[in-house]
């Protein structure tokens, strides 16, 4: 029951008072038989202080129940607010979290596919020397891993890793042993002393004929030269 009704009951217990005070009036006023004239009932009014004092506390009784029922109802409102805030919030810290990881695999893939492709164009500072981990790290960044193994396979099979080889039959030159050794130079100008422009140029040389690194190692492997 709101406040409304309270009131409402207030004013309706009054006006029942009012209304009990002025017919008892003018039984009273019958009864004396002492004038003739009208009794004005209507101007007759009993006050909540005149209502006994069991009734008036009776009255008090219902305020206080109907302010405790609207008091729980408030709060069992906030409550339920407040369950609903949590509830959302964990929805919303799920969702988050589930954009996280997927964001964070979308990046972990493209990280792995580019690593898988490799960079033709990556370049390397210049060194009077190369040892042979460092010439086999140049071709694991510019060829992929993907393709790396096959490569690899070629390039021990042709030179050893040994970016100064020379074939002392062919003269064939480098790496990837190129005859004649200069057709590298179009892929730099520095081909007889920079095992990356062999790389390079070794890889578009079987991406070209071959398709692939792997697909010139399966040839390979069938005939022993590519």
């Amino acid at each position: 029951m709101s406040r409304i009704s309270v009131r409402g009951l207030a004013v309706a217990s009054a006006t029942a008072v009012t209304t009990v005070g002025a017919v008892v009036g003018v039984a009273s006023g019958a009864d004396q038989g002492t004038s003739n004239e009208p009794v004005e009932a209507a101007g007759t009014t009993t006050l909540l202080a005149d209502i006994p004092a069991g009734q008036q506390v009776q009255q008090a009784s219902l305020t206080e129940q109907v302010q405790a029922q609207s008091d729980a109802a408030d709060a069992t409102a906030r409550q339920s607010a407040e369950q609903a805030a949590r509830m959302q919030a964990a929805k919303d810290a799920a969702a988050k979290k589930k954009a996280d990881d997927k964001a964070a695999a979308i990046a972990k893939a493209k990280k792995l596919e580019a690593a898988s492709k490799g960079d033709p164009n990556a370049s390397f500072s210049v060194q009077a020397t190369y040892t042979t981990a460092q010439v086999q790290a140049m071709a694991q960044q510019i060829v992929g891993s993907g393709q790396y193994a096959c490569f690899s396979n070629i390039v021990s099979h042709e030179s050893g890793w040994n970016y100064t080889a020379v074939n002392a039959g062919s003269g064939a030159y480098g790496l990837v042993q190129a005859l004649p050794g200069s057709k590298m130079s179009s892929a730099g100008a520095d081909w007889q002393t920079n095992p990356a422009t062999q790389i390079k140029w070794g890889l578009n040389y079987m991406n070209v004929r071959y398709g692939s690194p792997c697909d010139a190692w399966a040839f390979w492997q069938v005939n022993h030269y590519y």
